[in-house]
């Protein structure tokens, strides 16, 4: 048995062409899903990648990891406590761990590890390459080592080979010799210039007038990066330099998929392609970040094209990334480990089907802190902190008519509302009934209890000094008074100028 996992860092499965894109983006990746299972509700159930990769690789959620944001105490895995034996539980229980058990030579070729401190991430790996940039790798720095590895081992039996790409990531960084494939091709239908337009006010890191974060300067270095999106044609470049990316990174797929070929082992290699997270590509007027707790973000793709498998296939079901460990583990003959929390659904992959999920709990605690409910039909977001985006605290949206989530039911509907409110209590009390020997804590609060988010941690003052400047100073006594203790208060004085400071939110 070979299985080759594609963890493709920050990919959106609505820019792809197997789940409805348009714009030729991924032929490579398409054939892939030909072959194979693609899942059309697949979602992190923690984002961003810290979380995300900490709840695939253990098989438990970020409420019970400890792992639910970027820094802080949050960032790290739980000690097992005083049941730990002679090791923890990542050296049987973490995915790699458990496919080393059923017999296969693992293999991964990423920075991870490096990238975020996450030395647990390499446990089960008997190999470890590095390329060495943190997540800024560009492809044709990981291919070299994928083909390297190949000519050495692919040939031979049983092994799991996972090969982390980080193309579609800010900054993007497609080479200037790749040129732009999808020049002159219409962008995303509901990035109107009115919603566009709309997005001029919207306030937060991220959003349209500082996608670096804090800020619109360019940086000579990434010229396919926008700093600010303020027009049609900013729009295009940015949408074009998020696409190029995931182009380019195909490209080198299609390297990988010559190679097995080559070797004679195409068609016996499963192959599994997937991501950490998506991207708010707009959604909320926020670009080129995974910055919240829903459809953008939490969505991601998987493939799954497994010998002797179902080919060709749309399933439907609502599933999540804790239930991949469990089904990778039954694809190779393995139980489940004890601490896993997922549900196998490798029928879906070798058999007739297998049911999803009633509802995904959905959590962001690196930029903002929030809370959602994916259910068959909505999407129900609860936010503790909004990371300086003015979201209210609770917003309700149609996924079925409203994919981007431009309208929010919240004030029209208390009654949907409250059930999904109900839901997410539920899970929440369920989580803390269950919580590791020891804890007694969810980690979202010590995310608040130690300042909020480390993305948005200590920078009140300078940003609303920037929304000061930048024609938005209505938002500023707004985000100081629901920020009382950010690190930045200072004198407790907001930063003001007279009399724009009390103006209203253009409507």
């Amino acid at each position: 048995m070979r299985i080759l996992m594609l963890d493709l860092d920050t990919l959106r499965p609505d820019h792809l062409g197997c789940y409805g894109y348009r714009r030729p983006a991924s032929p490579n990746i398409d054939s892939i899903a030909a072959r194979g299972v693609r899942f059309d509700r697949y979602y992190c159930t923690d984002a961003p990648c810290l979380p995300s990769r900490a709840a695939l690789f253990t098989g438990r959620p970020g409420i019970h990891t400890g792992v639910v944001g970027h820094g802080g105490t949050a960032a790290d895995l739980r000690l097992v406590g005083r049941s730990r034996g002679f090791t923890d539980r990542c050296r049987t229980d973490n995915l790699p761990s458990r496919l080393r058990k059923a017999g296969l030579y693992t293999a991964s070729i990423s920075p991870f590890a490096e990238r975020h401190g996450a030395w647990w991430f390499n446990a089960g790996f008997r190999e470890m390459i590095n390329p060495g940039k943190s997540g800024l790798e560009s492809a044709e720095e990981v291919t070299p080592c994928v083909l390297d590895w190949l000519g050495r081992s692919g040939a031979s039996d049983n092994w799991f080979l996972h090969v982390n790409y980080w193309d579609p990531h800010t900054p993007y960084r497609a080479p200037a010799e790749f040129g732009n494939p999808f020049a002159g091709m219409p962008t995303p239908e509901w990035l109107t210039e009115e919603v566009v337009q709309s997005h001029q006010q919207a306030v937060g890191p991220h959003t349209a007038r500082e996608i670096n974060m804090w800020d619109d300067a360019p940086n000579p270095r990434w010229p396919r990066h926008v700093p600010a999106v303020r027009n049609m044609e900013d729009l295009r470049r940015h949408i074009d330099g998020y696409d190029c990316g995931i182009a380019y990174m195909d490209r080198h797929i299609g390297m990988i998929l010559a190679e097995l070929d080559r070797l004679g082992i195409l068609e016996d290699t499963a192959i599994i392609v997937t991501s950490d997270h998506g991207e708010n590509q707009g959604e909320f007027g926020i670009y080129a970040e995974h910055a919240t707790a829903d459809e953008a973000t939490c969505r991601i793709p998987l493939i799954i094209a497994w010998p002797g498998g179902r080919t060709g296939i749309s399933d439907t079901a609502l599933r999540c990334n804790l239930d991949l460990a469990p089904t990778l583990a039954a694809l190779t003959g393995q139980p489940p480990a004890d601490s896993w929390e997922g549900a196998s659904f490798h029928e879906a992959v070798t058999g007739n089907g297998a049911p999803g999920r009633a509802y995904i709990a959905l959590s962001q605690c690196a930029h903002v802190c929030q809370r959602s409910i994916r259910s068959e039909r909505y999407l129900y977001t609860r936010t503790y902190h909004d990371g300086f985006h003015l979201f209210p605290e609770e917003m309700l949206f149609d996924m079925d008519a409203d994919p981007h989530q431009q309208t929010d039911l919240a004030p029209e509907h208390p009654d949907e509302c409250a059930r999904h409110a109900a839901t997410l209590e539920r899970w929440h009390a369920a989580m803390m009934q269950t919580m590791p020997d020891g804890y007694t804590v969810d980690p979202m609060w010590t995310v608040l209890s130690e300042g909020g988010p480390e993305h948005a941690r200590g920078r009140l003052r300078s940003y609303c000094e920037r929304l000061l400047v930048t024609d938005r100073a209505w938002a500023a006594p707004l985000l100081w008074s629901r920020h009382p203790r950010d690190a930045s208060v200072g004198d407790g004085r907001c930063p003001s100028l007279t009399p724009t400071s009390d103006e209203a939110p253009p409507r």
